[in-house]
């Protein structure tokens, strides 16, 4: 009989398992309610009572004080023996202004956008089939500016800790045009440019997007639709947070695209969070529900990733790892 490893976590009480995984969304509703409100910015750096804090956000104190209490347990907040409120660590995070600011992040999960797709996750497992996908967000998006606003907040909020990892796991020297598809307002490829000054970038988006998108040197914008228009002409590739938003027919179309405009000896960068094949919690196990849910793609294993591109005629050459939750699989055409 083998001996448990002394290193090993500890096995959690499987009742005590099951019972917070239950109510692992009463925290998470709460975190969302109070970062909508601003209360991390009522607090400020010298501390506010459940009163003072409530006159700033409008919300009941009482209500706001049983919130902030349950946070305060989690670490975000600390409660004082007084009843007063102070900033912990991971309560800055929650501030407007914080250099490294989660609100917009946090505030983008509690939206309705994104928050009344998990009531409905019951009948997506039922009838086995995507409710909603991507084109039905950009529409909502539309019609709804606020909840834009916050999501794209959002997604600069996450990509001043994640494009660096990025940037700096890749060595981007070596190509004289870069085409970022799909690339939103061009976050990722600016840096790179940055970076590469003998390098010149393409961003490819809809129209709307590429509207919005702030120029930058040697950084061309062009407006379309990768399933209606031929992708730019480059020698590398760059498809981040791209892949995930869809299924595999439509996947797969979007590196069909991707493979017909490629010039030969061209690369192909994905920059995604993969599944892992190991048991365990992980970012990407999560992330893959909130695809479900929200626009019925998924994230994917390598082997799913290397299937993929097999079948739009490239070949997973390697994946590497990042400092962050992101890994670049690197292909090349076959």
């Amino acid at each position: 009989m083998s001996r448990p490893d002394p290193n090993a976590p500890p096995v959690p009480d499987p009742a005590a398992l099951v019972a917070d995984l239950s109510r692992a969304h009463i925290a998470a509703r709460c975190l969302h309610v109070i970062a909508e409100c601003g209360a991390a910015d009522a607090v400020g750096d010298a501390g506010a009572s459940p009163a003072e804090i409530a006159t700033h956000t409008g919300l009941d104190a009482d209500a706001l004080d049983r919130m902030l209490r349950l946070l305060a347990a989690h670490g975000i907040f600390v409660r004082t023996a007084d009843g007063r409120y102070a900033h912990s660590a991971a309560s800055r995070l929650r501030k407007t202004e914080e250099p490294g600011s989660l609100r917009a992040y946090v505030r983008m999960g509690g939206m309705p956008a994104f928050w009344d797709k998990f009531t409905e996750l019951g009948r997506t497992a039922r009838e086995g089939q995507r409710r909603y996908d991507m084109a039905s967000l950009v529409d909502y998006f539309a019609a709804h500016p606020d909840e834009a606003a916050i999501f794209n907040a959002a997604m600069v909020s996450k990509s001043r800790t994640v494009l660096p990892a990025v940037v700096a796991a890749y060595d981007f020297a070596p190509f004289a045009t870069i085409a970022d598809v799909g690339g939103g307002r061009g976050h990722l490829l600016k840096l790179i440019l940055e970076r590469s000054p003998r390098a010149r970038g393409i961003l490819f988006e809809r129209p709307h997007v590429i509207a919005d998108t702030e120029p930058a040197p040697r950084l061309k914008l062009v407006g379309g639709d990768f399933f209606v228009d031929a992708v730019p002409a480059a020698d590398l590739y760059l498809l981040m947070d791209l892949l995930h938003d869809w299924p595999d027919t439509e996947a797969a179309l979007i590196l069909a695209a991707v493979r017909r405009a490629a010039r030969p000896q061209a690369r192909l960068l994905i920059v995604e969070t993969l599944v892992p094949d190991t048991a365990g919690p992980h970012f990407g196990k999560t992330v893959d529900i909130i695809m479900l849910a929200v626009t019925g793609g998924r994230e994917r294993t390598e082997a799913q990733y290397a299937e993929l591109l097999a079948a739009a005629g490239f070949r997973l050459e390697r994946v590497l790892p990042t400092a962050s939750q992101y890994s670049i699989v690197e292909a090349v055409g076959v």
